[in-house]
């Protein structure tokens, strides 16, 4: 009786078993990434944003749903997408958020933003809290074709049993979302928190598992310049199908609102730290910019008078550099000049 519940055991759970299915990469075709936003946030692919609170992580979110509802590119010089001909098509978006309502908040700053609110679609969790895990997720991306899926913020959909800091427990849910971006080609932005750690690296602040992050395959991280509070930065932590792009500066004030400013010449770490290196690079730029506006100056006199302001350098050198400002040898002396 013993060894026939014994074989019974075998059998059932050989059954459960899957078979082996082997995939020849020889016949594997190679496929394009294409992108929402090069090369910051990619088609099809899982990308998370996260900084302190209050940082204008969702603020910024929202101006690239409005875009997007719009068929606008979201930055001046970066195309919606690689194809010009789907540039001026406006897409549908999901957003779901944990944290703000939807009356007093998130429609207000849509608003603000110029968005067609037509085009943004909310699930309705009011009878159950929707989770990553939820069968509701992929049906709505079905039923309304949604090019973007935003979760705001990740925490909010783990569902009340999934520990963030078990590998064992996200691996999983971000997997599947990960699986619903490929298969329906959609961007899903997961917007995330970070820890209280202000000696961390980047890579490490983020709130939970590192798994987060391993199955993202961009990561942004959104903070503001010290000595500028309305001065706010993307930078680029991890890239996996693209090189790393350079930070972007946004202003976010009450009188003006929203407005991208442009590249910033600050690190993730340097973001995260405090550091004022972006703050430096832009103020040795508008010393050249001001020293050199009536022609040509000595190389010396420059680095004289840059280093009565506190301009390093090391700073001066790397603001020529991207100035593309010209040495030009005259007698025994060398000379800056702007270019043409």
């Amino acid at each position: 009786m013993e060894n026939k519940v014994t074989e019974a055991k075998k059998t059932v759970q050989k059954r459960m078993e899957p078979k082996l299915k082997l995939i020849n990469m020889d016949r594997v075709e190679v496929e394009q990434i294409e992108w929402l936003l090069y090369p910051f946030i990619p088609y099809g692919k899982v990308t998370i944003i996260q900084g302190d609170p209050g940082e204008g992580k969702t603020t910024m979110v929202l101006q690239i749903i409005a875009k997007l509802t719009r068929g606008e590119v979201i930055l001046p010089t970066v195309s919606l997408t690689d194809d010009k001909e789907n540039a001026e098509v406006p897409v549908n978006v999901i957003y779901q958020t944990a944290e703000d309502g939807l009356g007093d908040t998130i429609k207000p700053r849509l608003l603000a933003a110029g968005a067609d609110c037509s085009k943004v679609l909310v699930i309705d969790d009011t009878d159950q809290p929707l989770t990553m895990a939820d069968i509701r997720l992929e049906e709505a991306i079905i039923q309304t074709k949604a090019r973007m899926v935003v979760l705001d913020p990740i925490q909010g959909f783990l569902g009340a049993e999934v520990d963030m800091h078990r590998a064992n427990e996200i691996r999983p849910l971000m997997k599947r979302i990960a699986v619903l971006a490929e298969k329906y080609h959609c961007a899903i932005i997961l917007i995330g928190h970070m820890n209280k750690n202000s000696n961390g690296k980047s890579s490490y602040r983020g709130l939970g598992s590192i798994d987060f992050q391993a199955a993202a395959r961009s990561v942004l991280i959104v903070g503001r310049i010290k000595e500028e509070p309305e001065t706010r930065v993307v930078c680029h932590t991890k890239s996996s199908l693209a090189p790393e792009g350079k930070s972007i500066a946004f202003r976010l004030d009450k009188d003006n609102g929203f407005e991208w400013i442009g590249e910033y010449d600050i690190s993730a770490d340097e973001l995260l730290n405090g550091d004022d290196k972006g703050q430096k690079s832009r103020k040795a730029k508008e010393f050249l910019l001001e020293i050199l506006a009536d022609g040509g100056m000595s190389q010396k006199k420059i680095l004289e008078e840059a280093a009565k302001r506190g301009i390093k350098g090391k700073t001066l050198r790397n603001a020529k550099s991207e100035l593309e400002v010209d040495s030009v040898k005259r007698g025994n002396q060398w000379y800056w000049v702007l270019p043409e």
